[in-house]
């Protein structure tokens, strides 16, 4: 076990609180083992009646994974490290997705990458005046893992091609009207929610309803519709150019944002968001992404976005291939491929 995550029962309700302030919670390895062992125990044990994933002190839920633990891998070992902990965060996401119970996550300030991966997949989302979600991977030449392509593609328009591509942020507003949270509570009432949860799990819903308040209006609706025109395509260049023809200072400035993002995950992410519609389950999703995965760490872009936005902070990567029209067909397609077998991602037991 490890100090990163606090394990404890509260009432009828096991409780997980992410615990790394400094880093804004991000998930390493141990936490996400230290989550699955607890899960998998709570499971069978008729007096735990629900999960709650929140964090301890700070000004986030979760900001992502161990990005710096990830470049490492890429660059000396080969990525098998980084495989094993993208493997194993992915069986994580998948158990919260398929808990038999419910499991309520609390979205209380910031929460990108593997923060959404652990709160996208729960029964009961809750957002607040402080939520920030983003997943913005393809400015560090990832692409939006951890079950984004199940989530991003099954947003209302083209809303998730519009996320997955720009790294955009939501405010806990945008994120009820989006549907990628459940509620929306005032900040002052999550530690009453939380309370009243662990003493009557059963009544969940109707605590977190009686909670909620009326979000504001949603900043991003008012684009909804040029978003769904401009990104209609899955064709990464046409989308550029529906951006390049629009003469809105919405297309333009998100032209700008999509200039500093790495083209071959921009790629990536819009067939992950196109196949994921024909997954069967979000288990086929996360067999995908972990191909995925499996390819894109080790490839230049990874390692180099990490050190201009993490590392040197220069903010000025050079991608490779530099442009869209760079990325062919014949790379795409061998980072979607199966892996050879007994290397493919599996589900826990």
């Amino acid at each position: 076990m490890t100090d990163d995550v606090l394990v404890k029962k509260e009432g009828a309700v096991g409780v997980l609180s992410l615990n790394r302030p400094k880093a804004i919670h991000a998930l390493n390895l141990d936490m996400v083992h230290a989550m699955v062992a607890a899960m998998q125990a709570w499971q069978a044990d008729p007096a735990v009646q629900a999960v709650v994933i929140d964090h301890s002190e700070g000004r986030g839920f979760c900001a992502g994974g161990d990005i710096a633990f990830l470049r490492n891998s890429a660059l000396n070992d080969g990525g098998v490290s980084g495989r094993k902990f993208f493997h194993d965060e992915y069986q994580l996401n998948h158990l919260i997705q398929s808990y038999g119970k419910p499991v309520v996550t609390f979205m209380d300030g910031i929460t990108m990458g593997g923060g959404v991966g652990i709160s996208g997949p729960a029964s009961h989302r809750v957002a607040t005046e402080a939520t920030r979600l983003a997943m913005p991977e393809t400015g560090i030449g990832l692409f939006p893992d951890v079950g984004g392509g199940w989530f991003l593609s099954r947003l209302k328009g083209r809303l998730g091609q519009y996320l997955a591509l720009t790294g955009a942020r939501l405010d806990g507003a945008e994120c009820v009207w989006a549907g990628l949270a459940t509620h929306y509570l005032p900040a002052e009432n999550v530690a009453e929610a939380k309370a009243r949860i662990a003493a009557d799990p059963a009544a969940i819903p109707a605590i977190l309803r009686e909670l909620s308040a009326v979000p504001p209006a949603a900043k991003i609706a008012a684009h909804a519709d040029a978003i769904e025109r401009l990104f209609a395509s899955d064709r990464y260049e046409d989308i550029l150019a529906a951006l390049k023809a629009d003469g809105s200072d919405f297309a333009q400035e998100t032209l700008k944002t999509l200039a500093t993002k790495s083209p071959q995950t921009c790629k990536v992410a819009l067939r992950q968001l196109a196949d994921s519609l024909k997954c069967a389950d979000f288990a086929a999703n996360m067999v995908m992404e972990y191909r995925i995965a499996s390819r894109v760490l080790t490839l230049p872009d990874f390692a180099e976005g990490v050190r201009a936005v993490i590392v040197d902070k220069d903010n000025a990567p050079q991608w490779n291939p530099a442009t869209p029209e760079g990325v062919t067909d014949d790379l795409i397609a061998n980072i979607f491929a199966p892996l050879p077998a007994g290397e493919e991602w599996q589900p826990l037991a």
